[in-house]
């Protein structure tokens, strides 16, 4: 178990910025870790004004490339370079960028919230399918980067708020999407072997992972997740793979009310497994 302050990694998802994780952010570096939220490709430090009034640096960005610059900013960081891997947080596709850069043993613990499903995982969900319609809807977009409409942003991240208190995060929060990343994601379910996002389940070097969904999340709801776990202890791998469920849960799960309660398990199943990559509390 680690009991030194770690340093952690959290990954945002796509119409996200790294502000979506200031909640947890500020919480675990009240604890005196250190907390490094790096930004996609394009997105780094700018504002969500911005991004939303000049979205061409977002146009073409695929999933290969988000975890490389992830990879750089991680081994960049004086602890990794003293060599003390980072626990790994992401959420949605954060969470499936987190898979991948377990993939390539770059962090000591990884916690996917609410990830995206690696290749070869063909579980969809209406609600799922749902949620991506407005990028798949139109395959001669695939490099672009659409914005995603307050009400999709409703249905998306604002299923337990009025429209009105949804509206107030989408001004605070939402910025175009790359449209790359979605049809790289659903390529890869039924194309386990060649998918960009493939991963290997079986494994066995690799840190801890701990799976978390939210029950009424719509975009990545439990089956998902379970799918995800599935997957991975098929392989009879040693690695040890978690999965919690959250009742209640959007897919604003790290600052829905009640986002304490998440990031203290996040952190505590996570310091608590750090380093270890054969025991499980399957």
């Amino acid at each position: 178990m680690t009991t030194e302050p770690a340093t952690i990694v959290l990954v945002h998802g796509l119409w996200m910025t790294p502000t979506s994780w200031d909640t947890w952010a500020e919480r675990f570096r009240a604890l005196g870790h250190e907390v490094v939220v790096p930004g996609w490709p394009g997105i780094d430090d700018r504002t969500v004004e911005d991004i939303r009034s000049n979205p061409a640096a977002l146009k073409g960005v695929g999933l290969a490339q988000i975890a490389d610059h992830l990879e750089d900013a991680i081994r960049a960081l004086p602890s990794f370079q003293a060599g003390r891997k980072p626990i790994i947080m992401g959420h949605s596709f954060g969470g499936l960028l987190t898979q991948m850069l377990a993939d390539r043993g770059l962090g000591s613990a990884y916690v996917g919230v609410e990830p995206g499903q690696p290749a070869g995982i063909t579980t969809l969900p209406a609600s799922t399918v749902r949620t991506a319609f407005p990028i798949l809807s139109n395959p001669f977009d695939r490099n672009g980067a659409k914005p995603i409409s307050k009400a999709h942003f409703h249905f998306t991240f604002g299923n337990d708020l009025g429209r009105a208190e949804s509206d107030e995060l989408w001004e605070k929060y939402a910025v175009n999407s790359y449209n790359r990343v979605f049809f790289e994601g659903v390529a890869g379910a039924f194309n386990e072997k060649g998918g960009v996002s493939h991963v290997d389940f079986g494994r066995t070097d690799r840190a801890p992972l701990l799976i978390l969904t939210g029950e009424i999340d719509h975009v990545v709801p439990p089956a998902i997740g379970k799918a995800i776990v599935k997957k991975y202890t098929a392989t009879g791998s040693p690695a040890v793979v978690d999965y919690k469920e959250f009742p209640g849960r959007t897919h604003r799960i790290v600052s829905q009310d009640g986002w304490e309660e998440v990031a203290d398990y996040a952190l505590t199943w996570a310091l608590s497994h750090a380093g270890s990559t054969s025991s499980s509390s399957r």
